[in-house]
């Protein structure tokens, strides 16, 4: 039996729940301003490494 080095599903569920625990007891206002601070860090990224991030 072959045994998995990465398990993305692991992965996108892990990712998940960390974010669920970060906006969980936000009201509307916070988790937009949330969501729009982690668009801007992916944007500041993209513009370091010069790499598409989709």
């Amino acid at each position: 039996m072959k045994v998995k080095q990465f398990d993305c599903v692991r992965m996108k569920h892990s990712g998940s729940e960390k974010i669920y625990e970060e906006i969980n007891n936000m009201d509307i206002e916070e988790e937009l301003r949330y969501w729009q601070e982690a668009s801007k860090e992916l944007v500041r990224m993209k513009k370091v490494t010069g790499k598409n991030i989709k």
